[in-house]
């Protein structure tokens, strides 16, 4: 029967899809609240120096690095499901500490442990949601985990505006200290994380498990049962055979060197440089260090916490217009024009901080490069590491891949400070433009293109086209 007289029950796609989605959108919430409560809990610990700063703000990097590396090794061996609810577990603890934490340490031990939660539901929800979705509709239902992101980082901005109380222009940290935002607004902000997490906690029990990875595991009737939730009986049946041509006995434990073999590792090498660009890209610094950039840019803390939305508002309206495109214009497309899009905009950006052109003309051009960023490597980046990668090592490799991207967010969230300081906003956006050229490049030469087609066919495609590399590589 061919595949396009299977029938696809749609509804539940959607709902399995749109709760492993709730991953992303704790990763997003958690990931952004920092920034507008950042003013408020320095005045509480009293943090002054850029190096303590910058600390509190990547600590829970900490947590993401370590979620990430042990998600391939907990995901190949225990599924993708109980992992994503141990990450929903970590996310509760992590909203309760954060908002009751009266030292410096506690504040950081539980940011480290809701790292763990984004380094584990960064990893798996993209990865669990792919293996779920039909071939023809993948791109889109991974990039609704990227559109729950959004949703969560403008659920932390409009919560945070929201709770935070004005605050006088000018004022000094002491004077912050005497307010309710420095006493309690900010424990509010970490502490309205619970809703969701406790939501994402109790809906993970009800979506099956991945039926790759059952496959892989030789559970193959539990497989099949679980595609017959999604699709008619003929798309189990032919979904399983495609997915054990693809597998073998001695495929079900491999080892991490199996990401190193000449059919593996040129494809190992594309995600990891990816993962990297999708943060040196530097939009991840205009959302955590927005006080910085826009004060830079002459907007006091009301204003800045109301710009803040208006980035929230552009990266969702963007990241859903992206939900189509990235099957109909695909995936490789969508990273060239981002890639070239945001190079040009730092430039500019760079320049009008060097001549002075502040206020609104740097605000526009921020939203700007937000739209850009939603529309194409934000989403498309999590969509191709979720799908190019063979049935064997996925688990092992995105986590690698993962662990890469959170590493290179480290250095790019602990050091922008630091940029800042020495190179000033213009040359900080000047050196983010020239790795975005240098992405641009990569992406130009070395991304396949890999929409419409299942994960099976991807596989073979991608390992033949990197054996051949391997081969040119020794000869």
């Amino acid at each position: 029967m061919s595949k396009t007289s299977d029938q696809l029950n749609m509804r539940n796609i959607w709902l399995i899809s749109l709760v492993a989605a709730c991953g992303g959108l704790l990763f997003g919430y958690d990931w952004v609240v920092i920034g507008g409560a950042k003013p408020f809990y320095e005045a509480y610990f009293n943090i002054t120096s850029a190096s303590l700063s910058g600390w509190a703000m990547s600590s829970a990097l900490l947590g993401c690095m370590a979620g990430a590396l042990i998600a391939g090794t907990v995901s190949d061996k225990y599924g993708r499901k109980r992992p994503l609810i141990l990450a929903a577990l970590l996310f509760v603890i992590s909203a309760w500490g954060t908002a009751a934490a009266d030292s410096f340490n506690a504040f950081l031990l539980f940011r480290i442990i809701g790292g763990v939660g984004i380094g584990l539901a960064s990893a798996l929800s993209p990865m669990y949601i792919a293996e779920i979705a039909p071939a023809e509709k993948r791109g889109k239902f991974v990039a609704i985990n990227q559109l729950t992101i959004v949703i969560g980082v403008l659920a932390a901005q409009i919560i945070n505006l929201m709770i935070a109380e004005p605050v006088a222009a000018g004022a000094a940290q002491a004077d912050i200290l005497q307010t309710w935002n420095g006493q309690m607004g900010w424990r509010y902000m970490f502490g309205a994380e619970l809703v969701p997490a406790f939501a994402f906690l109790l809906l993970m029990f009800v979506v099956p498990e991945s039926p790759r990875w059952l496959v892989k595991m030789g559970m193959v009737g539990r497989a099949k049962d679980t595609l017959r939730r999604i699709g008619s009986d003929s798309y189990a049946e032919r979904t399983v055979e495609e997915i054990e041509s693809t597998l073998s006995a001695e495929t079900r434990s491999l080892p991490f060197s199996a990401l190193l073999k000449p059919d593996v590792k040129p494809i190992l090498i594309i995600g990891i440089v990816l993962a990297v660009f999708q943060q040196w890209c530097g939009i991840n610094v205009i959302f955590n260090y927005a006080q910085e950039i826009f004060a830079s840019a002459g907007f006091d803390i009301n204003d800045t916490l109301k710009s803040i939305v208006a980035t929230g508002l552009i990266n969702l309206l963007f990241t859903i217009l992206a939900i189509p495109f990235v099957d109909k214009i695909g995936r490789r497309k969508l990273m060239i024009v981002g890639s070239f899009g945001l190079t040009v905009i730092y430039g500019l950006m760079s320049a009008a901080y060097a001549f002075g052109v502040l206020g609104l003309p740097v605000l526009l051009l921020v939203l700007v490069a937000i739209s850009i960023y939603a529309l194409t490597l934000a989403p498309v980046t999590w969509v191709l590491l979720s799908e190019i990668f063979p049935n064997k090592v996925r688990g092992t490799a995105m986590s690698v891949c993962t662990f890469s991207l959170w590493v290179a967010c480290f250095v790019l969230t602990y050091t922008f400070p630091l940029l800042n300081a020495g190179l000033g906003a213009s040359g900080s956006f000047l050196l983010y433009g020239v790795i975005c050229a240098c992405g641009f490049v990569f992406i130009y030469r070395r991304v396949p293109e890999t929409k419409g087609r299942s994960l099976e066919e991807l596989e073979k495609e991608l390992v033949a086209q990197a054996g051949n590399v391997g081969k040119k590589v020794n000869a």
